[in-house]
């Protein structure tokens, strides 16, 4: 029997089990930094297995490395939830009132468990070198996210490549998208201050005019960044909340706006924070207002590697069920696994979860939901690219 044929083996064995695991941390979900029970759940099975299993350096999260000294390739998967309702009437449904697991990070979690276990009966049988680190991630949907906090503490020191999956929606179950190069977009965010000394609507002469300045900063600031970018970066700045004044006839003391800043090229992206600045005083303070910035960074885009990618496509030709590979766009959502590339090559494929007998719900919608079958097509593809680059890295 190949080794493909014995992760497919082994997955479908573990297949009710990551199912089951897959349903409890739907119905037990945890916002970012807050994955205590899941950490625990995990750190617990892992063990179980006979694994070395540890909390991560934040105190949420899991750590294991599978097999023996040598070049060492990673798998990761987020853990947390969305701070969202779930809308759907299920058994599983979330028993958190204002939880959700609608982005898939449950799926997520339980295919890299599925892969790990994989990997370990592999490496145990071959007895050859080669680690394989199983990085559980906290916080991927705060910003700045965990993956940032775990390159600093050096989690990913020495590792070559680290591979990682997510839920797409768009695509029916047994299908599985992957590209090399940019793969996601860089994604911060934004909340602009305003102040003034407020007044009466008849005089707004004679004060600052904090809803009309907000109003310029929300049309002006997006139009302004987009002149001075590349338009190969594709610049963006959304604003989702404005805030100003509770009555018609007083001017308000202080304005608020939030926005999402992103950007398809790093570029631009890392050139934003300067011409933020000089756009906004430019506006802001001719007008007689004052303001403040804060900038949160989130990510800078996902760059798969075309060495990576390759392992994927491998793998994913041969895992049982798996019945289409091609390509996938660069999208404008943000995922901060891109800080792993900065120091080990990335191989971030899209996986997908949706039931064509189903409504299509997309990501952070509270009726999402997946076909599970796609638990066990990525585990297999997860430990599958993981063993063949091991064997390519310690074969040359």
């Amino acid at each position: 029997m190949s080794a493909p044929a014995r992760i497919a083996a082994r997955v479908a064995e573990l297949e009710g089990d990551l199912i089951a695991l897959r349903r409890d941390l739907h119905a037990h979900p945890e916002p970012s930094w807050e994955e205590h029970r899941t950490t625990e759940v995990l750190v617990e099975r892992l063990r179980r297995a006979g694994l070395a299993a540890e909390v991560g350096p934040t105190g949420t999260g899991a750590l294991c490395d599978v097999g023996r000294e040598g070049p060492i390739v990673a798998i990761r998967a987020d853990i947390d939830a969305l701070r969202l309702h779930d809308a759907k009437e299920v058994p599983y449904r979330s028993t958190v009132p204002g939880v959700c697991h609608a982005c898939g990070h449950d799926v997520h979690t339980a295919a890299a468990l599925g892969a790990g276990l994989a990997v370990h009966d592999e490496l145990e049988r071959s007895g050859g070198p080669g680690r394989v680190r199983l990085i559980f991630q906290p916080a991927e949907e705060a910003v700045p996210g965990g993956a940032s906090t775990l390159l600093e503490a050096g989690v990913v020191d020495g590792v070559e490549v680290v591979y990682a999956l997510h839920a797409d929606p768009s695509r029916p179950v047994g299908s599985i998208g992957v590209s090399a190069g940019p793969i996601t977009s860089a994604a911060d965010q934004l909340c602009i201050r305003l102040h003034g000394p407020g007044g009466h609507t008849g005089r707004p002469h004679e004060t600052a005019d904090l809803a009309h300045i907000a109003a310029r900063v929300a049309i002006e600031l997006p139009m302004t960044l987009g002149r001075l970018s590349d338009p190969r970066d594709g610049l963006n700045l959304t604003f989702g909340s404005i805030q100003v004044g509770s009555a018609a006839n007083v001017i308000a003391t202080e304005a608020t706006l939030l926005g999402s800043l992103r950007a398809s090229g790093r570029g631009a992206w890392e050139a934003a924070p300067g011409h933020l600045r000089r756009i906004i005083a430019s506006i802001a303070e001719p007008l007689g207002a004052t303001w403040e910035l804060e900038h949160l960074v989130g990510a800078p885009p996902i760059l798969n590697d075309p060495w990576a990618v390759e392992q994927v496509r491998r793998a994913a030709h041969d895992a049982e069920g798996v019945d289409h590979i091609g390509p996938t766009a660069q999208s404008a959502g943000g995922e901060d696994f891109s800080w792993y590339g900065e120091r080990a090559k990335l191989g971030y494929f899209r996986l997908g979860v949706w039931d064509p007998a189903g409504l299509r719900v997309d990501l952070h919608a509270g009726a999402f939901d997946v076909h599970e079958r796609a638990i066990g097509l990525g585990a297999q593809v997860l430990a599958g690219a993981a063993l063949r680059s091991l064997e390519e890295l310690t074969s040359g």
